[in-house]
């Protein structure tokens, strides 16, 4: 099962192949690679008239942008009542995940379901959009990050979004706070965690998706209220099945009643295709 971010108006993918994908950021068209795309372009992408920017892929790892032509350094596009800012950066990012957005609607339908107070936590947060999306339905959040300019941009995107309170902000090395939360006796109604494949903390910490995930699981269970509401995991890690995240989940949150389900996460195209963008798996109390 493939589950589409499909509510998106300011954000599209136009075209597919050869490795790349062409999108539509608002009105500034981009090019970047995608290792899920090996099928071929059915047209040449880099011609595409509106084209402003495209990244080529360096041999020696990392790579470039080329520009078309001028851009702002950043600009905004909205999803439903949220706004995010968009810049190219490097390593071909530009600060958002658009495929996300269909868990973000599922974290908030359960969020403002619960109808009490809840507080979220969000792990690997990077820019914030599952940490938005939930503040704006009315959870308290504690967002944590290793990287302290993304953790900066997440307090733009709250801002942009009209979210003045209810976030704490966070700047660490996730599993070293997640075991002081556990000292303190601190618990979460919800966790989310958006792990990278590969990863160092902020004192050189590392972490590999393949060894680290599943201990790591297991830990942050043991911060989960009575009745939590969800706990989420996504991956981007190209062959991490769905299929692992539902095991991971079901023998870490055993004796816990609620259903765990796992998915493809994935974009609509212009195309008529659907583009793959990882795998999520969520358990949840109802």
């Amino acid at each position: 099962m493939i589950r589409l971010a499909e509510d998106w108006k300011e954000y599209s993918v136009i075209a597919t192949g050869d490795g790349m994908k062409l999108e539509r950021w608002g009105d500034i068209v981009l090019l970047r690679p995608d290792p899920q795309v090996i099928w071929s372009a059915q047209r040449d992408l880099s011609s595409y008239p509106d084209l402003a920017a495209v990244y080529h892929r360096s041999e020696k790892g990392g790579g470039r942008w080329e520009y078309r032509r001028q851009l702002p350094e950043s600009w905004n596009i909205a999803y439903k009542d949220l706004a995010f800012r968009v810049k190219p950066m490097g390593f071909k990012h530009t600060g958002l995940f658009p495929e996300q957005a269909v868990n973000w609607d599922r974290m908030r339908s359960l969020v403002e379901g619960a109808r009490r107070p809840v507080k979220i936590l969000n792990l690997f947060a990077y820019t914030g959009g599952a940490t938005v999306a939930l503040a704006k339905s009315g959870a308290e959040v504690v967002h944590v990050d290793a990287a302290k300019g993304m953790v900066e941009r997440a307090g733009e995107n709250a801002r942009l979004s009209g979210i003045e309170s209810g976030i704490r902000y966070i700047v660490d090395d996730c599993k070293k706070f997640v075991l002081r939360e556990l000292r303190r006796g601190n618990r979460y109604d919800g966790i989310v965690m958006d792990p990278p494949s590969y990863g160092r903390g902020p004192g050189g910490e590392m972490w590999k998706i393949e060894t680290e995930l599943f201990p790591f699981v297991r830990l942050c269970a043991e911060l989960l209220s009575d009745d939590a509401l969800f706990f989420l995991i996504n991956s981007y890690t190209t062959g991490l099945q769905p299929a692992v995240l539902s095991n991971i989940l079901t023998l870490c949150l055993s004796g816990r009643e609620g259903k765990i389900q796992a998915y493809e996460v994935g974009l609509p195209t212009e195309e008529g295709i659907p583009l793959p963008c990882g795998a999520g798996g969520i358990y949840t109390h109802v």
